[in-house]
């Protein structure tokens, strides 16, 4: 099969269900929909430092593959850090920016960063994408957050200057549970009763929940959550990365991927949570409140989320990044994957030493978490 690359400056230059098509259901993030309404919103453009300079891999003038791909003007928005190593380069006069970059903006949740079509060897794509990734032109290319499987392929055909980094995250997995309280069954006898005890207190304090599905995201239900979502950013003395309109926009392109966890309390809404549904994943996002109160985050953000995809059927459950109290809810650690090309030879070998040094660091960590789940002997 022969493959011609092209790069998109825009998302609007190319048709949905082309792209769609590759990608197909699995991962919500690398949709038409979603990607299209961060450049339509303003988000992630040019002007934000998210130059868009995505990648479609044609065979006989067909999409077979696709890779987003921005040029970055700072490194804000990732969470795969790499502040110091963009301070050493530049000390020693070097311009680490713009740097190219391979992720979903804003969105640290592993999965596909190419997709390609049923019956294509992605190995070959991936053959074919690399010397276009090289000749870019750019000091440094990041592939964050990636499948595993993903990595493998990448690191194969770049070889050794492909550099690896790891984190640690937290999700939960369907063990055949069948509901909640076959959930908290796997648990050891103090854990269990701690998460009914959080249970208990936020619901003594009044708060009720709705999980809110679809078209039942009303433009009201919408503004709602973005003041909560807001507020985790002002609280920080920091602006959020989306605004109202990128929320919109996917929720009129994407309303059967969406589900709205609200608390309300007294009747008035006060918190919530919004998540992105795949196949067989459910995705927590975003999340805000305009009150505290005890254990308010962990029911919005984790327990409710948890009953939905008992009920939905739903296999595993990404919250969202970091949070070693994840943990102790039944979220186990798993290991994040992210790589890193830098051009020059002598700077790629500093940073190849400090990957090595945080590796073994992540992967006691690693290890010290898994010892740690709340299940019983037997499940751990």
């Amino acid at each position: 099969m022969t493959f011609q690359v092209e790069r998109i400056g825009s998302l609007t230059t190319v048709a949905p269900e082309g792209w769609n098509a590759v990608v197909g259901d699995r991962y919500p993030f690398l949709r038409h929909e979603f990607l299209a309404a961060l450049e339509a919103c303003g988000c992630a453009t040019a002007a934000t430092g998210w130059a868009p300079d995505h990648l479609v891999v044609l065979a006989n003038a067909v999409p077979v593959a696709v890779l987003p791909r921005y040029a970055k003007a700072h490194s804000r928005g990732e969470y795969v850090f790499d502040w110091s190593w963009a301070d050493a380069w530049e000390n020693a006069g070097g311009d680490y920016y713009p740097k190219s970059l391979s992720a979903i903006p804003f969105t640290p949740a592993t999965g596909p960063r190419l997709a390609v079509a049923e019956g294509v060897d992605r190995r070959a794509v991936v053959e074919a994408l690399a010397p276009v990734i090289r000749e870019r032109g750019l000091p440094s290319w990041h592939l964050l957050f990636a499948d595993g499987d993903e990595v493998d392929d990448w690191q194969a055909a770049f070889g050794a200057p492909l550099m690896e980094r790891n984190a640690v995250q937290f999700a939960w997995h369907d063990d055949g549970y069948g509901d909640f309280d076959g959930f908290l069954a796997r648990m050891n006898s103090r854990k269990r009763k701690e998460i009914r005890r959080e249970r208990r207190r936020v619901a003594e304090q009044g708060f009720a929940f709705e999980r809110l599905r679809g078209e039942a995201i009303d433009d009201a239900a919408l503004a709602q959550f973005y003041r909560c979502y807001c507020m985790t950013y002002l609280e920080r003395g920091q602006r959020p990365y989306l605004n109202l309109e990128f929320f919109t926009r996917l929720r009129d392109a994407m309303a059967s991927r969406l589900l709205l966890v609200r608390a309300s309390v007294a009747g008035r809404a006060v918190a919530a949570a919004l998540c992105l549904e795949g196949s067989d994943t459910l995705y927590g996002r975003y999340w805000g409140s305009e009150v505290e109160a005890d254990f308010l985050h962990f029911e919005t953000c984790y327990y409710q989320g948890i009953e939905h995809c008992l009920e939905r059927g739903l296999v595993r459950f990404d919250p969202g990044t970091q949070g070693e109290h994840k943990l102790f809810r039944g979220f186990a650690p798993t290991l994040s994957r992210s790589l890193h090309y830098l051009e020059h030879s002598g700077f790629r070998e500093a940073v190849e030493d400090f990957c090595h040094e945080e590796r073994a660091h992540v992967e006691a960590y690693l290890d010290a978490c898994r010892q740690r789940l709340p299940f019983k002997a037997h499940d751990a």
